[in-house]
């Protein structure tokens, strides 16, 4: 007997069944996405663990060759004598072996002379080897270059300019310029005199200021003085890397000296100097004289003189006597005027301005084995200048001139404008760019420069022997 209900409760029946074959399908795939995600979580979690232990076993790798070069600052083996990489076992604080470390190391040289290390470190830990860390870092000494000044005696820095970056002074300072950054002397107190703008005679702190440009909080007296023989460059070792290693070596000459003239394309003039002018001028050590002789009359080309083109392996120019210096730097070089065969010193003399090729990698760092002088005769009224000046025995500066004292034509040169500086000076003596009542700039801005500080010129002098991190970076 056929039932109409019976039908009806069957096809019911059916589609329940569907219906929870349906959400028990849902279910099982919601919770089984979620026991998939839970498990992939945590194996991303696991390894973000482990390769962030990997990290910190790769940066031990860095501190550990920062070490090492501590106790053996020559040695980019290892010890080993040989190529890298050098792998290291790393344990715990309980002494139990949880990974390692790889190390490759590579040192940049000038002329044979190391500049920078930069050590890459590969690591990872023996739970999860695939977790895989890599850090770098460049090691370098710190150099002159952090400085916008050094002088080793007095210095007073007047009202009329600002000076950015630290500066140091191991006698007194008066500071009454602008400023934005440490004034550090290495006096308790000193006495200022007339020389320094104190009349009468008074005893001062180490870092004095009369003027509302300058920030006292920055002042800090005494500090550590900076041994001067420590940052002394050996002329005679500079020598002889610019002969035999691919520098530029140029003899004395029986002339005035030579002047250097950069072109901006990786390459230099040399003119010798056949002819100067003389005149009377004062600096605190002779006092008013004849004979500074720094105004060319006449010059020639050296043989081969023209567009000499500049080794970047080995870009440096070592001079052996008076040195006229000005032009456009588009690489990092080094020029050093010194006579190692006379006991008469010899003074590099800033003819122009000197400026880096905008979007260039340029430096200079220009040492002479006397004074760095700034001509009286240049070009306009304002001068540019770039660089690392060094005056090893002398000092950085301009010699005072009075107009009654100087022939017609040069009288309008006496008193100048703005000198802009953007490096660093090292100067024994004292420094002096403007004279009152005598001559010299009025006004201008000073300043170190940072890309110098991180990549300085060839064989800049290094204030400390202990090497530093520097361009940290993790890849990946």
């Amino acid at each position: 007997m056929y039932s109409l209900f019976t039908h009806s409760k069957k096809k019911d029946t059916g589609y329940l069944l569907v219906l929870v074959l349906v959400f028990a399908s849902i279910f099982l795939f919601i919770v089984s996405s979620f026991v998939g995600y839970v498990v992939t979580q945590n194996q991303v979690i696991n390894f973000r663990f482990e390769q962030q232990r990997a990290t910190e076993i790769a940066e031990a790798g860095l501190n550990y060759y920062k070490w090492f070069l501590a106790h053996y600052p020559g040695d980019f083996t290892n010890g080993t004598g040989l190529p890298g990489p050098y792998v290291e076992v790393y344990k715990d604080p309980e002494g139990a072996n949880i990974g390692e470390f790889s190390l490759e190391v590579a040192s940049s040289t000038y002329c044979g002379s190391v500049a920078s290390v930069d050590v890459t470190s590969t690591a990872f830990t023996y739970d999860d080897p695939s977790a895989v860390a890599v850090v770098s870092a460049r090691y370098t000494r710190p150099t002159v270059a952090a400085y916008s000044f050094i002088t080793n005696s007095g210095v007073w820095y007047g009202a009329g300019g600002s000076v950015f970056g630290p500066l140091h002074s191991n006698q007194g300072i008066r500071m009454d310029a602008a400023h934005n950054s440490i004034i550090g002397s290495g006096q308790a107190d000193w006495v200022c005199d007339g020389s320094y703008g104190c009349n009468p005679n008074q005893t001062v702190d180490g870092v004095h200021t009369t003027s509302g440009n300058a920030t006292p909080g920055l002042f800090q007296f005494p500090v550590s003085p900076i041994d001067f023989a420590g940052i002394t460059l050996d002329l005679a070792e500079m020598k002889t890397r610019a002969q035999n290693n691919g520098g530029i070596y140029i003899p004395p000459t029986s002339q005035a000296g030579y002047r250097v003239i950069f072109n901006g394309d990786g390459t230099v003039d040399i003119r010798v100097v056949t002819g100067t002018r003389n005149y009377v001028s004062y600096d605190a050590i002779q006092g008013w004289h004849w004979g500074e002789r720094n105004v060319i009359t006449a010059s020639s080309l050296i043989p081969g003189g023209n567009n000499i083109v500049i080794d970047p392996a080995c870009p440096l120019l070592f001079i052996e006597d008076k040195v006229w210096l000005e032009g456009d730097i588009d690489m990092k070089v080094t020029v050093a005027a010194a006579n190692l065969t006379s006991v008469n010193e010899t003074n590099i003399v800033i003819n122009d301005d000197i400026q880096y090729v905008p979007g260039t990698n340029a430096g200079l760092l220009a040492i002479a084995e006397d004074d760095v002088d700034i001509n009286l005769v240049i070009p306009g009224e304002d001068l540019e200048l770039q660089g690392i000046f060094i005056a090893q025995n002398g000092r950085y500066g301009r010699n005072a001139y009075s107009e009654v004292n100087l022939p017609n034509d040069l009288r309008p040169f006496a008193y100048l404008g703005d000198l802009n500086r953007l490096g660093t000076v090292v100067s024994f003596e004292r420094a002096a760019v403007n004279w009152i009542g005598n001559s010299g700039f009025t006004g201008g801005s000073s300043s170190f420069d940072r890309n110098q500080v991180d990549d300085p010129p060839p064989l800049t002098p290094q204030t400390s022997d202990v090497y530093e991190f520097e361009d940290w970076r993790q890849e990946g």
